[in-house]
């Protein structure tokens, strides 16, 4: 999924992201707004994660 089509659905998106990640907060989500990268960041902060696995898990939520 690209950065274009993730924008486009960011609403419906982001209660998934949200059931997915329960740590990441509604401004976390506000914020980001379909940016993959901060995203990525968020989760290694909320989950203490290196950045390459909180990648992966995009990935895999992406597919």
């Amino acid at each position: 999924m690209n950065d274009d089509k993730i924008k486009g659905q960011w609403k419906q998106l982001s209660g998934k992201l949200k059931a997915r990640w329960g740590k990441l907060t509604d401004d976390d989500l506000k914020i980001a707004d379909g940016n993959a990268e901060y995203l990525v960041g968020r989760l290694q902060e909320r989950y203490g994660i290196a950045r390459d696995e909180a990648r992966r898990q995009i990935r895999d939520f992406e597919a």
